[in-house]
Parts: C-alpha cells; structure tokens; sequence
C-alpha cells in the first residue's frame, strides 16, 4: 500500500504557460504538476519536423526554461519525458532552479532573467576587469566582479560575453558591494557582434484558455 509514497504527490489542473526549446517559446497546458515537475501538452501540436527539432534540441540539451503565470513561478527545468501521444505533444520535466513572485519580477525587470554562470570582460576607465554572470536576459546582464570597483550608475562600458558569442557596450544601471565582490547590473544599449539567443523573453502576457 506505500509503493507510491517516495513519489511526489501530483496535482491534476488545466492550467497554462510557456516552455522555451529548440529557441522559441512553446505555449503549454499543464496536465499535473508536483513539487519536483510538471507534465504538460504543446498547444500547439507540432508538424513532423517541429518534433523532429524538438528532439534534436533536447539532445544538445535536455533543460528548458518555462514560465507558469497563474502560479508566479519560472525557472529552469530538465526534460524527462517527451513523446507524442493521443492528445498531443506531451513533455514531463523535473524542476532544476525555481523563481517565486515572477509576475513582480517580469513588471520590475521587463524580462525573464536566466541563470547563467560564466566568465566575460568589460572595461571601465580604460581597465580590463574579468566578471561572472549571475544571471543574463534579453535586455541586459548581472555580473560579479573581484574587488570594489569604484563605477557611477549610468557609467558606459564596452564588454564581451563569450559564452553567448555577444559583444556590445552596456550601461550600468545599479552598483552594490559586499565584503569581497562588487555586484553590477547592467543594460544593453547596443550590440557589435552577435545577439542574444538561448534566453527567452516571457514577457507577453499569455491568454487564459477557455
């Protein structure tokens, strides 16, 4: 009679959201959700080829993002399961980083922010400093840096972001210290090479299904 009791309890719903893979946003309706994962159809049934893309994404890379407005809940996923069946496409995921009260988030910031930890450049009064990102979205980036470093908000800045192939200058929006770092958010004002890609915006507000 416990056989089931090391799962994770799941709740039945029909609720809506945005799955981002393959490079685009996917709008969703999700079957049943627990604390560890969802289960979801595309709304969208895809052709042959769409799931044929999606399949190949997900062997580059089996984490997604996705956004559930009617909870306040985003963050970063793993795809566990993923095939065609009676209803539609259905995808299960397991949870991986989850943020709360996004609605207030994606008012404040404009845009979703990914968690993304890698190393960059950028230069301010003719100085090289390294940084790591705390997180990137489609408008700008949050990096830490060693160090106090000493920049006015509104400072420009030339910077390079390898890891998305994108280099551009960027404004610094808000500077905050603690004992050994210096944290920065900064806004993109333009960009010289690449773009940015592999991070979703979420900012559309979805309709609700009738």
């Amino acid at each position: 009679m416990f056989a089931n009791e090391n799962r994770a309890y799941r709740k039945s719903l029909a609720s809506h959201g945005l799955l981002y893979l393959g490079l685009a946003e996917h709008e969703i309706v999700v079957v049943n959700l627990s604390i560890t994962g969802l289960l979801a159809l595309l709304k969208v049934n895809p052709s042959l080829a769409g799931i044929k893309d999606i399949f190949r994404a997900l062997q580059v890379s089996p984490l997604v993002d996705f956004y559930l407005p009617d909870m306040n809940l985003a963050g970063e996923a793993e795809v566990v399961r993923a095939e065609s069946v009676d209803a539609g496409f259905q995808i299960a995921v397991e949870f991986r980083n989850l943020s709360y009260d996004v609605d207030n988030l994606l008012y404040s910031r404009r845009a979703y922010r990914k968690n993304i930890s890698a190393a960059g450049h950028i230069v301010f009064n003719d100085t090289d400093y390294a940084f790591n990102t705390e997180n990137v979205s489609i408008d700008g980036i949050m990096i830490r840096m060693l160090g106090r470093i000493a920049v006015e908000e509104g400072t420009v800045a030339s910077f390079d972001f390898h890891q998305l192939g994108v280099e551009g200058e960027a404004k610094v929006v808000w500077v905050e210290y603690d004992e050994i770092s210096t944290l920065m958010g900064l806004q993109y004002l333009h960009l010289r090479r690449g773009e940015i890609v592999g991070v979703p915006k979420f900012t559309q507000p979805i309709l609700k299904l009738a």
